[in-house]
């Protein structure tokens, strides 16, 4: 079966709060390792690449249409995802499939790898602030790739590549993945020096060597690539998701309850764990189960957003959306992305007492929040306004919904499944 993309998904829904959330639920696949590990299928050339565990969101079906354009045939069914790549591909990418998420600019390494060239729209995706492409273009253009900036779009042209060494100025994770992928069909070896060392760099290179490139470092400072002539067909799984995890764990905190998330080790959420402790959380972990239960009112605490293995950016908003209601005062220092925090005006629609200064806010919890009609700004702000509503005993409409079908698979079924009343309004 091919599917060309989800149903349209409700972009408001109702939340009566006041539930107490308790159960188990099973981990999607991480988006944001399965969609590095198909731009990389582009490395291909007349052969496949089998991935299971892709979970079925809008941004996977938007790189589903991307690759289709690029010219590969791409079957996904029940998590299960084929992408044949053809001997020749389409070097040109269309603007308004890239315009719907950042993750697109994934395609340009291993596009110019590949084809020699590569034309891509600067992409869209949500609102976070500059994260321009300047660390993903300095690294190919160190690799031999010339580099033009003209209408809104980026051309990369090269002969072949040439392995280098390159130091990022910033531990970019899409840098990373982007020169990873690039590297594997470069001539010679490839240094990535101050490499992002999230899990799904190491997904990333785990199927990079499934397909025959020699991949050396994942998961530390320094990633070495030995380029080669060519790769072949590989099967490989997505990793669990820990953004998802972590959003239901919290779900089962802020509103007083107990939630157990399945298929994932503790090892990726470590930095997240370690800060429901801190603020009273009872942690138990057993296997790939791991259990968040509120046993006490919760105590303020102080986090720093980080590149792994810091405290994540992506699960930053979840956690401000638990300390609005802790005892004393949080600081919440947002430190990846300059515009993250664009929802606190959302959240004190609903009661929460918020401060700002530049890129810190200081949470003063409250006693209880009040239901309102918010908006969501982008997924994980979405993903933490939702968590307020399943906290107020008030009735809370939250809009703009599309930002977070972009992340999280059968949301609704889910926290229902937990106990949570929810209903989607016209």
């Amino acid at each position: 079966m091919e599917t060309h993309g989800l149903k349209k998904l409700a972009e408001k829904m109702i939340i009566r709060g006041g539930k107490r959330l308790s159960g188990t639920i099973s981990v999607q696949g991480a988006k944001n390792a399965a969609l590095p590990v198909m731009a990389a299928s582009i490395l291909l050339k007349g052969e496949s690449l089998k991935l299971e565990g892709v979970p079925d969101l809008y941004d996977i079906h938007t790189m589903c249409d991307l690759l289709r354009h690029l010219g590969a045939k791409v079957d996904f069914n029940d998590h299960c995802m084929t992408i044949d790549v053809p001997e020749e591909l389409n070097c040109e990418t269309p603007v308004e499939l890239v315009r719907k998420m950042r993750a697109s600019s994934l395609v340009l390494g291993p596009l110019v790898a590949r084809c020699g060239r590569a034309l891509l729209p600067l992409p869209g995706g949500c609102v976070l602030g500059s994260r321009p492409l300047d660390f993903h273009l300095k690294g190919l253009a160190k690799m031999g790739a010339e580099i033009e900036l003209k209408g809104g779009a980026v051309t990369a042209t090269a002969g072949r590549l040439k392995g280098a060494t390159i130091t990022l100025d910033f531990p970019s994770v899409g840098a990373t993945e982007n020169l990873m992928m690039a590297a594997a069909l470069a001539e010679g070896t490839t240094f990535i020096e101050n490499a992002a060392k999230e899990p799904e760099i190491v997904n990333l290179a785990e199927i990079l060597r499934l397909m025959g490139a020699p991949v050396k470092g994942d998961g530390t400072e320094t990633i070495r690539v030995t380029g080669m002539d060519s790769l072949h067909s590989a099967s490989g799984e997505i990793i669990p998701d820990r953004i998802e995890a972590a959003t239901y764990l919290m779900a089962g905190v802020i509103t007083n309850g107990s939630v157990t998330v399945k298929g994932i080790s503790a090892n990726y959420m470590e930095a997240i764990l370690n800060k429901l402790q801190e603020a009273g959380v009872e942690i138990d972990v057993f296997g790939s189960e791991i259990t968040a239960k509120w046993v006490a009112p919760l105590k303020g605490v102080t986090i720093k957003t980080m590149p792994y293995p810091g405290f994540p950016t992506d699960t930053q908003p979840q956690l401000m959306a638990v300390l609005t209601l802790a005892g004393g005062t949080s600081v919440v220092h947002e430190s990846v992305f300059d515009s993250r925090l664009l929802h606190i005006n959302e959240f004190k629609k609903m009661g929460a007492k918020i401060e700002v200064q530049d890129n810190i806010a200081i949470v003063t919890g409250v006693g209880k929040l009040n239901g309102a009609e918010v908006h969501s700004s982008n997924l994980r702000a979405g993903a933490a306004l939702i968590l307020l509503g399943l906290a107020t005993e008030e009735e809370t409409m939250i809009c703009d919904l599309q930002h977070v079908w972009r992340g999280y698979e059968g949301l609704v079924d889910k926290l229902r499944a937990l106990g949570a009343d929810i209903s989607f309004a016209e």
